[in-house]
Order: structure tokens, then C-alpha cells, then sequence
């Protein structure tokens, strides 16, 4: 079973309707947005980050056009400097490459390692687009459906806030 139809299933059997928009690989929300994949809501960037001790992993979900200060969110989550982890912790704690990284990643994290983060913000979009685990698909769902998922797979979430801007 590829990682996207293990994370469909998981969406079917949690009773998740979504949306799957199929399209090249993509990198980037710049990639995403040359290719309109933008169009049908907010598409979500993610940051795989550490503490400084390598100890802490948090797994950051903020609007695509977001910008994050790494030292205001270590200090939202009392953490220690953050920084990007490695390809291979991301492929060790969530079973991710780059350019996949989505809050569907902790589905392989079987050991609930990983922090899960959500700007607030997120929760005023009618729409998000997140990788099924792989950057040649886009899932669409509500905040609330991607923060059950999280829920049902039992990793910690803390929401912060990282922007003070309204949506557009």
C-alpha cells in the first residue's frame, strides 16, 4: 500500500470526506501556485523542526503565505533554539522526504513522537490543501478534519499564534 492510500484509508475509515486533486510533484507553495493548486482554498505549509538537543520534534501547520519566526514560536512552545530537522529524522520520526511533509505525516509516527502545531488562524479557512504523504496529490479538508486525524492518531497539538493578519 503506498503512503497516499494508507492515509485515504485512514481518512475513510475516521468517516473524513476530501477532496484529491492529483498533479505533479511539487516543492513549494510557489510550485503549488504556479499550478493554480491554490484555487480551491489555503494550502498549508509545513515545517518539520527540533529543539536544540534534538529531544523535541514538532511538526508546524501554518497558511501557505506565513512566515514563521522560529524564535517567537520556540518561545509559544517554552522549547529550547528550533531549528529544521534533518531529512533523515523526517524520515525517521514521520517516513516523509522533503517537499511531503503534511500534518497527515504523523500517521506513520506510530510512536507519537512528534509535536503536532496548528497556527490558530487555520481554524477561519473553509478549505485546506495538505499532501496525502506524497507532493503529487493534494487533500482538501476542513481545520477541524486534519486536527481529528491528528487527535485519532494520539500525537500532542498546541495551537499557536503566528500571524496577526486576517486571511485573505
Amino acid at each position: 500500500m503506498t503512503q497516499r492510500e494508507m492515509v485515504l484509508q485512514r481518512l475513510d475509515e475516521l468517516g473524513i470526506s476530501y477532496e484529491l486533486d492529483e498533479h505533479p510533484a511539487v516543492f513549494t507553495i510557489e510550485e503549488m501556485k504556479r499550478l493554480g493548486i491554490d484555487q480551491k482554498g489555503e494550502v498549508c505549509k509545513n515545517l518539520f523542526l527540533r529543539d536544540a538537543k534534538g529531544k523535541r520534534h514538532f511538526l508546524v501547520t501554518v497558511p501557505g503565505e506565513c512566515r514563521v519566526d522560529l524564535a517567537a514560536l520556540q518561545q509559544q512552545l517554552g522549547s529550547t533554539r528550533l531549528s529544521f530537522a534533518s531529512a533523515e529524522r523526517l524520515s525517521r520520526y514521520l517516513g516523509l522526504h522533503q517537499g511531503e511533509v503534511t500534518p497527515l505525516g504523523i500517521l506513520n509516527d506510530q510512536e507519537r513522537a512528534v509535536e503536532v502545531v496548528f497556527d490558530r488562524c487555520l481554524e477561519r479557512y473553509p478549505r485546506l490543501g495538505v499532501h496525502p504523504n506524497d507532493n503529487t496529490a493534494t487533500v482538501w479538508l476542513t481545520f477541524s478534519e486534519i486536527r481529528r486525524v491528528v487527535e485519532a492518531n494520539g500525537n500532542r497539538i498546541t495551537m499557536v499564534d503566528l500571524q496577526e493578519k486576517e486571511p485573505v
